[in-house]
């Protein structure tokens, strides 16, 4: 029986050559973004001096590993490619650093002629810095929205990008708070900057960048127009305002109002985050079991893959049960058909909900295509994609 999200035909150009075509222009704007993080390290170096800009870069790169990981782990259902994680963290500590670092001193030198040094400086911090800082973040995702719309297929993805953005960009602020301190104030100056920024709130520049990425995950997931349209708009809104908020805090109530905003609107809207990636993961999971009966009666997947397929456990033990058996190039190739099921099935939810319009016809035939090829990728490991993955565990309502 054929399934009615079987394609009518397939591309004419190979899945994995047209694949890595793409991967030239993303790998060469790495190059550029590479460089321009360099330079301003360089500016950094010319304005604090050799040890200050290492020691802050040191200090700088202790929040972002943790958190770099936390949303590679977020990202386990359907892993993003490498280097699009990877220039997403490059823009967010380059380009969106230097965009936001010339058109905010523009700004700053007009309002600097018509208002008060007084005035100009709560300007520049609570409306000028949040609205061009999250406007240069948020170009990348953006980009990502309108060139590559299927490397963001849900909120997960806008959270995992618009995450590891704001991330660098945060790395990036914080090499220049830092040695600023250091220069001028000595190890105590510091210490002082390492705490409020990387310790108590390493989370905040992801945190603003995510609310776009929120809505750009919506306007995909969404079938309803008016979603589509809004759902960006009031994210790119929500970051700024967040963004607006957090850094204004510290001119109100002599600092006091810093604490106000971090307890009362930064922790609850962090944890509401939180939350919402718990639920999407889940609902992510409901949607890869729905479909996988239907990969089933279009020969993509066999029936006996279905229970290993529909939990992240049950992958985790076929992979990791094949590398122990037959080494990690069939891990690997394990682990890339385990993706492209998971996009797959996300698209055939989108074209069930109607949330997928025009790109559908290119789409699904390109990802049933890529699963096919990666299927080809297991079986020339025959045994790999016969293994079982060990026990599903008991609790896992989608074994059969």
């Amino acid at each position: 029986m054929t399934s009615p999200h079987a394609p009518a035909q397939l591309p004419h150009l190979l899945w994995a050559v047209e694949h890595n075509r793409r991967a030239l222009v993303p790998i060469a704007v790495m190059v550029i973004m590479t460089i321009v993080a360099m330079l301003l390290l360089g500016l950094t170096v010319l304005q604090a001096g050799a040890a200050a800009s290492l020691g802050s870069a040191i200090l700088a790169l202790v929040p972002v590993i943790p958190l770099a990981a936390l949303f590679l782990w977020v990202d386990r259902w359907e892993p993003e490619p490498g280097r699009m994680l990877l220039a997403a963290f490059l823009w967010g500590t380059s380009m969106a650093v230097l965009i936001a670092l010339v058109s905010g001193t523009v700004l700053n030198i007009t309002w600097e002629a018509i208002l008060s040094d007084l005035g100009a400086y709560a300007f520049s911090l609570a409306v000028t810095a949040p609205i061009t800082e999250e406007i240069c973040k948020g170009l990348f995702l953006v980009w990502l929205f309108t060139f590559r719309r299927r490397e963001i297929d849900g909120i997960v993805d806008g959270i995992v990008y618009a995450g590891l953005v704001g991330l660098g960009f945060a790395f990036t602020e914080n090499i220049f708070y830092l040695s600023g301190a250091l220069s001028t104030e000595g190890i105590e100056g510091g210490v002082v900057t390492f705490v409020l920024r990387c310790v108590i709130s390493p989370f905040a520049h992801p945190l603003f960048t995510i609310m776009l990425g929120i809505g750009l995950g919506l306007a995909v997931q969404s079938a309803r127009r008016e979603v589509k349209y809004t759902a960006p708009i009031i994210g790119l809104l929500g970051a700024m305002l967040l963004h607006s908020l957090w850094n204004g805090s510290t001119l109100l109530l002599g600092g006091y109002g810093f604490m106000l905003v971090y307890l009362f609107i930064m922790l609850p809207a962090l944890l509401a985050t939180i939350v919402l990636v718990i639920w999407q993961r889940r609902r992510l999971q409901r949607v890869v079991a729905q479909q996988l009966p239907a990969m089933v009666e279009a020969n993509l997947i066999t029936a006996d893959e279905t229970p290993h397929l529909a939990c992240l456990t049950g992958r985790r033990d076929w992979r990791a049960t094949v590398r122990q058996r037959h080494g990690r190039e069939a891990a690997d190739a394990v682990r890339e058909y385990h993706a492209v099921v998971t996009e797959l099935a996300i698209l055939y939810d989108r074209i069930q909900r109607g949330a997928i319009g025009s790109y559908r016809a290119r789409y699904e035939p390109e990802l049933v295509h890529g699963l096919r090829a990666a299927r080809h990728r297991v079986i020339s490991q025959p045994i790999a994609l016969r293994t079982a993955a060990g026990a599903v565990p008991r609790g896992n309502p989608y074994y059969r």
